[in-house]
Parts: structure tokens; C-alpha cells; sequence
């Protein structure tokens, strides 16, 4: 069971939130970053648990790049699941890119959770299952995933 959103939520965003939100966008301009986002969001699809876990050895060419979008995202979404900022306002500010790594990992989670830690991907699961944009993306996301591993 995922926790909740502490008592910190917030009915409604405001500055700060927005303040938070570019600051999460220049992060993501940064070039080392944006490099392993088109590698890890464009390019790589899991069709295994394996090849999945395979990816997490060091010497791998895209480990670095896998950790670093993968740990960005799950601060990110750790400022939402803990009401740092309002939710629905931060995943409808174009931040439903890690969600996208998130619907290409799920259906190996459960083993990669096993495998990995029980708290892999804590965040963005949360952001998809108790926010209305992050169902609809994840929902969209995966319809998306599950047609790239079909036409393989």
C-alpha cells in the first residue's frame, strides 16, 4: 500500500509551486540530464524483468543514464507525494515524463521490486494512482507501451 499525501497538501497552488515547478524544468535543461532522458525516455523499452535488471550493472551503457532519470523523477514526485507542492498543479505542468519511464517499467515492477527494493518507483506510482492527470497519463502511457512491446 502507498502512503498518502501528508498533511502538508495544498487545496490550491501558488507562487511557490510555480517557483518549484520552473526550478524542476531547469533542472531538466541541464545537458548531462537531458541527455539520459532521450536515452531512457526515447529510446529504451524493457521486454523483460532481465533486461530490465540487466540495465542496473555497473559498466552498462545506459545504467548512469537510467539512474540519473530515474532518481529525478522519484524526487520530484516525492515533493508531490508529500504535498510540497499541489499535485494536480505540478504533473499538469508538463512533469508526466516520468510517468512515461514509470508505465515502461510497471510491468516488471513487482520483480524489479523484489529484485531491486520495495520502494522502486514509490513515487511515481503514487502520482499515478492519486492524481487525475497522473491516471489519465499513465493510463495513456501505457496504452503506448503496450503497443511498442506488441510490435516487436
Amino acid at each position: 500500500m502507498l502512503p498518502s499525501a501528508s498533511k502538508l497538501s495544498k487545496d490550491y497552488p501558488d507562487h511557490e509551486d510555480a517557483n518549484l515547478i520552473l526550478r524542476c524544468y531547469e533542472l531538466r535543461q541541464e545537458p548531462v540530464l537531458r541527455e539520459s532522458r532521450a536515452a531512457i525516455i526515447g529510446t529504451f523499452q524493457p521486454r523483460s524483468l532481465d533486461e530490465l535488471i540487466d540495465l542496473t550493472k555497473p559498466g552498462m551503457p545506459l545504467n548512469a543514464p537510467f539512474r540519473q532519470v530515474h532518481t529525478y523523477w522519484e524526487m520530484v514526485y516525492n515533493f508531490v507525494r508529500n504535498g510540497v507542492v499541489h499535485a494536480e498543479f505540478f504533473v499538469e505542468s508538463n512533469n508526466g515524463e516520468g510517468l512515461y519511464l514509470y508505465a515502461k517499467v510497471h510491468p516488471f515492477l513487482a520483480g524489479y521490486r523484489e529484485r531491486m527494493g520495495p520502494r522502486s518507483f514509490m513515487n511515481a506510482e503514487w502520482v499515478a494512482t492519486h492524481t487525475e492527470i497522473g491516471k489519465a497519463l499513465f493510463a495513456r502511457y501505457g496504452a503506448r507501451v503496450r503497443q511498442a512491446l506488441e510490435a516487436r
